[in-house]
């Protein structure tokens, strides 16, 4: 009996031991090449190309990229043809003499390259501005053009004969000609600042710290009027920082910044004001004083003394756009959108020759085009149908054509994907990118030509220089290339597709494997998660391959899912994050559990997640709502209480005012849930979402007596940087090898 049990024992600890998950430094050094560090240089080429306009309208340049290097190359609109920019051997020698530095010709660094008349190249390089005749190949530096602007606090006039500036919080006109000086307002003091701008991220150091000056006035192009704003802070409060990362001080720096919170009243109010130059006097308007999360945007138009004027009720549920007639004092509503969830980018431009408004609505439930006649006020719609325009690109007046973006409009294509179409004023609409993949576009200034980067996740990114009349191909510029990182192993992600919990909708997703992948075994999934209505998660182009590349190679799964509720699709699609973005994970589970029945390979019992920010919320919302599901999480600079965020973001998508809907989905209320490994981490000066919510959601871990882990970068903003980057990506790998792989995980690991 002892022998058989020291057998069986033997044959356990074997299928343990062989069971049992190992990280290496070979699985670190792969996932650090697939960073995007090594984009362009050793793992992947031409992902994305940017191309880059003459100001002259006479072509393109760009870089293409290969293991050979970088090589610049142009297209002449002329000869239409693609062709080197110049001699990289050449220029690298003469570069050589002009720097005095060793120059190598297959990695030159230019930027802000341009033709000059003569037909020579003007470029920045180390700093210096030169040009280089492409003929002999002589450099010479050249000076820089222009003078500065003057003292940042004045603002002359188009017509050069006043000068605006602030004294003593009020505006003042100076004439160029006579000197002689008038003073437009006189009841601006400190706290109530005439002529000034709200910074959002204007600093405050010591206890009764100065807020920054800050000086505005818009000029109308007749320079016959100002239009400017009142900053009023003397009742707004404030948001609190220590920064304790400086070296030479042993004691914390204070920092604060003016920043509301959802349903705050104490906030930073604007006022929008006008002045009549001829006269010297302000003048009214009904337009209204508004929190600086809904202020009122102007825009001057051609027409002596009238302006558009933009803004959104508190709430998001009314968004405006009217017509200021200064001369008479009139004010009247030319675009008035309503909606029972929030508003979210909307968008117009004005076509004054025309006499006519272009935005986008989703009041027929899809974002759609419409078009406003400014004499009348009649709308029409320019578009129609189940589909969702994302943006304007460009807009021919002369012509009257309309050039956007959209997704879901044609039959068989991925929702998510974005095509380009152009629509004339009679709403007729024509497609000029037929490939159904995704198209990433740049319109030339003169909208002649737009240059196109299409592809998906899984098909290899191309870029073209294309016909804005037609769509057609003129030139081929670049094709991706990832064939080292498939030479070692690397499959692109696979999609998937899924129904959402309302039971009806097809939800979309992506995931990543290790190079290493082996089908015999089991590994843990990890959730990418951003649930912020404002975005998506789905990798829809070829530029994000990678992505969650790196994660996978230690030994993971990694998963990206857009549930209902974020953007991009209907309105219907987007509203079920409305008031419940607590939510909003539930079919990131059912997408996980879907892909574990389908995939033996995939591990159902071991879900990590993590997320920066909004998605910080999620992970921390994961483990406190679904603690039996997700089991590691990393949860970074998080708002993991949307009453003490800014307040634009949560009452736009949580709703105004604050109701019991906050308390539900905070994850500090709900911090007794946690079952789960949590590591919390935020930067010490976030000045966009403050630690303080980190802070209060660990405090509350703490007396509901959980056990978790926390991380400040005290020298950290919003994005963390540099080696501090660096240090928190090893701490978050780290933190799943060990307790999601249960494996021992390595700290010293280089970073080439």
């Amino acid at each position: 009996m002892k022998r058989l049990y020291i057998a069986a024992l033997f044959t356990f600890c074997s299928i343990f031991s062989s069971n049992a998950q190992q990280v290496t430094q070979e699985n670190y050094k792969s996932a650090v090449s697939f960073l995007y560090n090594n984009y362009n240089n050793k793992t992947a080429f031409n992902l994305f190309t940017n191309a880059y306009w003459f100001e002259d309208n006479s072509g393109i340049w760009f870089v293409d990229y290969s293991k050979e290097g970088m090589t610049y190359k142009t297209v002449d609109f002329k000869k239409k043809k693609v062709s080197a920019l110049f001699d990289h051997q050449k220029l690298a020698t003469a570069l050589e003499k002009f720097l005095g530095n060793k120059v190598d010709a297959s990695r030159l660094l230019l930027s802000d390259i341009q033709r000059t008349k003569e037909g020579n190249l003007t470029f920045n390089i180390s700093r210096k501005n030169v040009e280089v005749n492409l003929k002999t190949y002589a450099i010479k530096e050249q000076e820089k053009e222009g003078v500065t602007s003057g003292s940042p606090y004045e603002s002359k006039s188009p017509d050069g004969k006043w000068i605006a500036y602030t004294k003593g919080y009020n505006l003042f006109i100076k004439s160029t000609e006579t000197n002689e000086v008038y003073q437009l307002s006189s009841k601006g003091k400190k706290g109530y600042e005439y002529a000034s701008w709200y910074g959002w991220y204007d600093k405050m150091e010591g206890e009764n710290g100065e807020r920054p000056r800050r000086f505005y006035v818009d000029w109308s192009e007749d320079s016959k009027w100002i239009s400017t704003s009142i900053v009023d802070t003397r009742n707004a409060e404030k948001m609190y920082l220590l920064d304790w990362s400086i070296d030479s001080l042993y004691k914390p720096k204070l920092l604060s910044y003016f920043r509301g919170s959802p349903g705050d009243t104490n906030m930073v109010h604007i006022t929008p004001v006008f002045f009549n130059v001829e006269t010297k006097k302000e003048l009214k308007s009904n337009l209204p004083t508004a929190t600086h999360i809904n202020s009122v945007g102007t825009d001057w138009m051609e027409a002596s003394g009238k302006l558009l004027a933009s803004y959104a009720e508190r709430g998001y549920l009314k968004q405006y756009v009217k017509l200021v007639d200064l001369n008479n004092g009139t004010e009247r509503t030319l675009i008035e959108e309503t909606s029972d969830t929030g508003i979210d980018n909307f968008e117009y431009r004005s076509l004054e020759e025309k006499g006519k408004l272009i935005f986008l609505s989703e009041r027929s439930g899809w974002r759609q085009l419409y078009m406003v006649d400014i004499a009348s006020g009649v709308t029409t719609a320019l578009t129609q149908g189940n589909y969702y325009i994302n943006s304007i690109q460009y807009i021919d007046e002369k012509n009257e054509t309309v050039y956007f973006l959209a997704s879901g409009k044609e039959e068989g294509n991925n929702p998510y994907h974005q095509q380009l179409y152009k629509v004339n004023f009679k709403g007729k609409v024509k497609l000029l990118t037929p490939e159904k993949v995704h198209h990433i576009i740049n319109f030339s200034k003169d909208g002649k030509y737009f240059v196109d980067n299409y592809s998906t996740i899984q098909i290899a990114n191309k870029t073209a220089l294309r016909s804005a009349k037609t769509g057609k191909i003129i030139a081929n510029l670049t094709v991706a290339d990832i064939s080292e990182a498939k030479s070692r192993g690397y499959q692109v992600p696979e999609t998937f597709s899924t129904t959402a919990k309302d039971g009806k909708t097809t939800i979309y997703g992506a995931f990543w494997k290790p190079t290493n992948f082996d089908a015999s075994k089991s590994y843990p999934i990890i959730d990418a998660t951003y649930t912020g209505p404002h975005t998506q998660r789905f990798p829809k182009s070829f530029g994000g391959v990678f992505s969650e590349q790196s994660l996978a190679e230690l030994g993971f799964i990694v998963v990206r899912v857009d549930g209902l509720g974020t953007s991009g699709r209907s309105k219907e699609f987007h509203d079920h994050s409305y008031k419940n973005m607590g939510n909003n994970l539930q079919d990131h589970v059912l997408a996980i559990k879907e892909l574990a029945k389908k995939h033996s390979w995939i591990d159902g019992n071991r879900v990590g997640i993590f997320g920066h920010s909004a998605g910080g919320f999620d992970t921390g919302r994961a483990l406190l709502a679904f603690p039996d599901f997700y089991k590691v999480g990393v949860a970074s600079s998080a708002d993991h209480d949307f009453r003490m965020e800014k307040a634009w973001w949560p009452e736009m998508y949580q709703g105004w005012p604050v109701d019991e809907t906050y308390e539900n989905v905070s994850n500090i209320t709900n911090a007794k849930n946690l079952k789960g490994k949590l590591l919390l981490t935020h930067g010490g000066i976030d000045d966009n979402v403050n630690p303080s919510a980190t802070f209060k959601l660990a405090e509350a871990l703490i007396k509901a007596d959980k056990d978790f882990d926390l991380l400040i970068l005290p020298s950290q903003r919003h994005g963390y940087r540099g080696i501090h980057s660096q240090y928190f990506t090893k701490k978050r790998w780290n933190y799943f090898v060990e307790h999601l792989l249960g494996a021992k995980p390595i700290w010293n690991f280089k970073w080439e």
